[in-house]
């Protein structure tokens, strides 16, 4: 019976129930060390940091992620306990730059609303829009924190970004375009 249960040689084990090999979707999803994202520079102890999130999510990230998983919010992509720079957000849609944080009462503070500012700014910084909330908003008004999430994804989407390339092309067709500004000389130089 013992041999029956052992895998192979050379065979990885069976993933635990819900952890899966990752496989799904690979072509919509960036990857996180992908070399061409120069911005995916995630150290191996927040990787192991991130991981260990995901193994203690609260209730809120646990019912959260029930909801934003799978695409099921509207067709987004998100992923939970993403490393952004030096923070670990708790949801992040890639494809509309959208960081969804649910806070714990520990937030509450002064000096915890300072630190979510800055960190919110950090992560605005780079591109994203951070929105915010309460465990409590989460376990008691999921419907509307998710119709908030899904509203913040329809203004992302009205307002695409443009790539780095057609920013430069943009702007150099507008430098064309400007006349060229001739020099008066200084009243120094007159007679």
């Amino acid at each position: 019976m013992i041999e029956a249960l052992a895998t192979p040689h050379g065979e990885l084990p069976l993933p635990l129930a819900g952890e899966g090999w990752g496989e799904g979707d690979a072509g919509m999803e960036i990857a996180m060390d992908d070399p061409k994202q120069p911005s995916w520079n995630v150290s191996p102890s927040q990787r192991r940091h991130a991981r260990e999130l995901r193994k203690k999510s609260t209730d809120a990230e646990r019912l959260m992620w029930g909801e934003l998983r799978d695409k099921k919010l509207n067709g987004f992509s998100f992923k939970r306990q993403v490393p952004i720079g030096p923070f670990i957000a708790d949801f992040a849609c890639h494809a509309k730059k959208l960081v969804v944080e649910l806070d714990g009462g520990q937030h509450f503070s002064d000096d915890s609303e300072r630190e979510d500012a800055a960190r919110t700014a950090e992560i605005e910084a780079r591109g994203f829009r951070v929105v915010r909330f309460s465990n409590a908003e989460v376990m008691g008004n999921r419907d509307g924190v998710l119709q908030s999430i899904a509203t913040e994804l329809a203004a992302r989407a009205l307002t695409p970004t443009l790539s780095r390339k057609r920013e430069r092309e943009r702007a150099e067709r507008a430098a064309k375009q400007r006349p060229a500004r001739t020099q008066r000389p200084s009243s120094d130089h007159l007679d």
